[in-house]
């Protein structure tokens, strides 16, 4: 064989790896992210041509100007009753995590995951859909619970796995499930939440029914080829759907470069499977429910799905195991230029001469008394390290309709055992 084409002249192959642009002890400095003027995004009519709505993948849905007034045409021009009605989910939603972040510190859990600063992604979102829509979520998402009036008492019986948790310790904690509640499952590989809604909203049309469905992921699992996946049936058949990214610029510890952010926003991948795409600020709670509004009506007159990319940012570690110090500045959250979505929607109430400083105190202290009383009645029920073998025969039932004789056996040797070992009876 003859030697391959002299490579002198050739230049050296490299490969990019992506790097965060601070990392602990630097200054954080967001300088570098482009924030369009608060109503500058046009708004296409929800029939629109999805070609309409592609330059909205890479612009930014404002509502919200730096004086926390509403302008521009996504103002959803809400009623000031569901604007205080957010604000206190918003609220509850802080305080809940902020009580079972310290429940866990305290041992009583084995582990929490906060969604501090994206509040207002799953509260908005929630109110904008209708209550029988079906919901996939991410573990962030506790706030369509709390707007869909869900008793954060039984929350907590799900996170302590204790008597009264309604999954019967069977989930690990902060994963909710709830039929009623339009409330899917939540599974820890967050990808597999796109394909579920996409059938479930395919499901729902083929039956001829009138609900859609809504998924949530964050941007780091876009880069799992269940993204890719439910992307193409959601396009290919039109599913009638929304498919959130939520862009909090961190996956577990790796930044958002690692799933593609340096070389394109998260919406603009609707283009390439020509669905319709907004990129939205995360932080705004009236462009949250603006957008999720425009995008359930597009959904429900059969005008296919929408992608909606979040732009926020997550203030908190990934989960109560996640150390952000060990990869990210301090204080980078308070630098992030979108601001906090509780702060913003509560100077917008007060310039409206709908709240002020006096209720808004008041509300407060009334949050934190009921959050309280649902933790200590939850606890009632006991904490995570209090269970114990008492009901250990229950680990074989909800799975087959009629129990196989080697899982009767199995149950039975169990029963056994933790019989011996408590020296009393347990079913």
């Amino acid at each position: 064989m003859s030697d391959p084409a002299p490579r002198a002249n050739r230049p050296t192959l490299v490969l990019h790896v992506p790097e965060p642009n601070y990392r602990p002890g630097d200054a954080p400095d967001f300088s570098g992210i482009v924030v369009p003027a608060a109503g500058a995004a046009p708004r296409p009519d929800a029939a629109a041509a999805v070609s309409e709505t592609h330059p909205l993948c890479t612009h930014l849905v404002r509502v919200l100007d730096d004086n926390a007034q509403a302008v521009g045409p996504w103002n959803p021009r809400l009623e000031p009753e569901l604007l205080r009605k957010m604000l206190r989910n918003m609220k509850t939603v802080r305080v809940f995590d902020d009580r079972m972040y310290r429940a866990q510190r305290q041992g009583k859990t084995s582990f929490y995951m906060k969604c501090t600063g994206e509040e207002a992604i799953a509260v908005a979102a929630t109110h904008a859909l209708h209550t029988d829509d079906m919901c996939f979520p991410t573990y962030r998402q506790q706030g369509i619970l709390v707007a869909r009036n869900y008793p954060i008492e039984t929350m907590m019986c799900q996170i302590y796995s204790n008597a009264a948790d309604p999954l019967h310790g069977r989930q690990l904690p902060v994963m909710y499930s709830d039929k009623a509640h339009g409330f899917f499952s939540i599974s820890g590989n967050l990808g597999t939440q796109y394909p579920q809604a996409v059938g479930w909203a395919m499901a729902s049309a083929i039956k001829g029914d009138s609900r859609i469905a809504m998924g949530w992921i964050g941007e780091g699992a876009t880069a799992e080829g269940d993204f890719h996946s439910a992307l193409t049936f959601a396009s290919v058949y039109q599913a009638p759907c929304i498919l959130a990214v939520v862009n909090n610029q961190w996956a577990i510890s790796s930044f958002s470069g690692f799933a593609g952010a340096e070389q394109a926003t998260f919406a603009s991948r609707a283009v390439g499977y020509g669905i319709a795409g907004l990129r939205v600020d995360g932080n705004d709670a009236l462009a949250v429910y603006a957008a999720v509004a425009w995008a359930g009506e597009r959904a429900r007159t059969n005008h296919g799905p929408t992608l909606i990319e979040f732009f926020t940012y997550r203030a908190e570690g990934h989960s109560t195991s996640d150390d952000p110090a060990g990869y990210r500045p301090a204080g980078e959250a308070q630098e992030w230029p979108l601001g906090d979505p509780i702060a913003r929607l509560t100077a917008h109430l007060i310039g409206l001469n709908e709240w002020d400083d006096d209720r808004d105190a008041a509300l407060n202290k009334e949050i934190d008394a009921e959050v309280r009383a649902a933790q200590k009645k939850a606890e009632t029920n006991g904490v995570l390290p209090q269970q114990g073998f008492d009901r250990i025969g229950s680990m074989f039932e909800d799975v087959y309709g009629d129990t196989p004789w080697h899982l009767k056996e199995q149950r039975e040797e169990a029963l056994g055992e933790a019989r011996e070992f408590l020296g009393h009876d347990v079913v």
